[in-house]
């Protein structure tokens, strides 16, 4: 007898082979969610990857495979975003869940693999459309590495301001300017003051990346009711690789004194995969440790266990293909290489403070970590800290340098994460190449 609930908690081989490679990133352990389209089938529809293929869920809900299910999840199958599945209670997305594994688990009979297979579509030819289309965008601060490093440039006698250690910092991003990864990336015009002179309108000539994990909220806290520390994860749906594309000499010149605004708000990108919270359970780790000396946190933001399990073995890494390169026939250079386990907060202690004052997070709601960095070289999150505020040109392969983002420049960020004993799990790629100012855009797709 099959132990489905073992099964489920540790996936195992699939009937679907390229699913058991150990380095392909999405086994049945994995099953990210994502949103597309393939061949004639033009209307946008969920979808669950499996190997080398993406599971067709608006077809699976029509087949009679999901029988059974909550009806909130089979009429979620149905929608052109993930925003619906996002608002299912967490017993009916893990009962989805447990559902899909036993259909492609090697175990399945005969008969339930031709059932699958005609719903299976090559994620090669497929095209992936921006999987939700948030309500609201929250980017947090997270990172101590990175605040610290950012601060020895402006600040160098007092790089972390002194609430830094207390409270999660955060601002109010723009979510209708966040796209899906491969969505060109205009550089955006602004007002900026160079160094002794006057400020001036006009394209940015310091177009920067960042580097982050967005977490996607799942059922969400009434009006004016805090979520508690200890159910703050729970809240969490799913996560996607995300770069706040940022404009540094526009972010400069006007974030004083009420904080980012058009030097950040022109394009955010985020992948087409949704890796479920439950897919990155093995990979749970304590929480970064304090420094001797640093302040306990406050009692809304302290949880035994979320100290003890609350963070993510999740590797980041950024990659930077320019045209050079791209023409030469070389591949992308890696610019650096972090972990999100080395936040200072965790992603609880994140959804805990945004809603400590009654502020309502609602399904698809997308927080992000802010710039991930490390304390070790190769491990800062964004051209700002790796070339050390401009003064240190990034050397390639080939001899090019980098302080700012160039037209036609692309960025490939990656992540996954990885653990003896379990398959990789991957969280795909977010890219976005750099456009001209007066380039011409197609629509954001949505």
């Amino acid at each position: 007898m099959i132990d489905w609930e073992e099964m489920a908690a540790r996936g195992g081989a699939s009937w679907v082979e390229s699913a058991n490679d150990p380095e392909g990133g999405f086994p049945l352990d994995n099953l990210p969610y994502c949103v597309f389209t393939c061949g004639d089938r033009r209307h946008p529809r969920p979808g669950i990857r499996i190997g080398d293929f993406i599971l067709d869920l608006a077809r699976a809900g029509g087949s009679g495979i999901l029988e059974g299910l909550d009806h909130s999840v089979l009429t979620a199958c149905h929608a052109h975003t993930l925003n619906k599945l996002m608002a299912c209670e967490p017993a009916a997305l893990a009962a989805l869940r447990e559902r899909l594994q036993r259909l492609l688990h090697a175990r399945a009979d005969q008969a339930t693999r031709d059932a699958m297979e005609v719903l299976l579509s090559p994620a090669a030819a497929a095209t992936l459309l921006k999987p939700v289309d948030p309500p609201d965008f929250t980017d947090f601060y997270a990172s101590l590495d990175h605040a610290a490093n950012v601060g020895r440039i402006f600040r160098p006698d007092t790089p972390l301001l002194p609430n830094y250690k207390f409270v999660p910092i955060g601002y109010h991003g723009r979510a209708s300017s966040i796209a899906v990864s491969a969505t060109g990336v205009r550089r955006p015009r602004g007002q900026a003051k160079p160094a002794g002179g006057a400020p001036a309108f006009g394209p940015t000539h310091s177009l920067d990346y960042e580097v982050e994990i967005g977490f996607y909220m799942g059922p969400g806290n009434s009006f004016g009711e805090p979520i508690g520390i200890a159910q703050a994860g729970e809240h969490i749906f799913g996560v996607s690789l995300v770069n706040d594309w940022s404009a540094r000499d526009i972010q400069s010149w006007e974030y004083q004194p009420l904080g980012p605004f058009l030097g950040k708000s022109f394009a955010t990108s985020v992948s087409p995969w949704v890796v479920p919270l439950a897919a990155l359970k093995p990979f749970r780790v304590p929480a970064a440790l304090r420094a001797a000396g640093d302040p306990d946190p406050l009692d809304y933001l302290w949880n035994p266990d979320d100290q003890h399990s609350g963070a993510i073995d999740l590797v980041v890494e950024v990659f930077l293909l320019t045209p050079a390169l791209r023409a030469a026939g070389a591949g992308p250079h890696r610019l650096s290489r972090a972990n999100l386990r080395d936040l200072y907060w965790t992603p609880a202690q994140l959804i805990a403070h945004h809603t400590s004052n009654g502020c309502n997070l609602v399904p698809g709601d997308l927080l992000a970590s802010g710039t991930i960095s490390g304390s070790q070289p190769g491990s800062a999150g964004c051209l700002l800290e790796l070339t050390h505020g401009g003064g240190k040109p990034i050397v390639l392969p080939n001899g090019e340098k980098r302080i700012a983002l160039e037209d036609g420049d692309e960025v490939i960020l990656r992540g996954h994460c990885r653990r003896d004993g379990y398959p990789r799990i991957s969280l795909g790629e977010c890219r976005g190449t750099v456009l001209p100012a007066d380039a011409c855009l197609p629509s954001i797709v949505r």
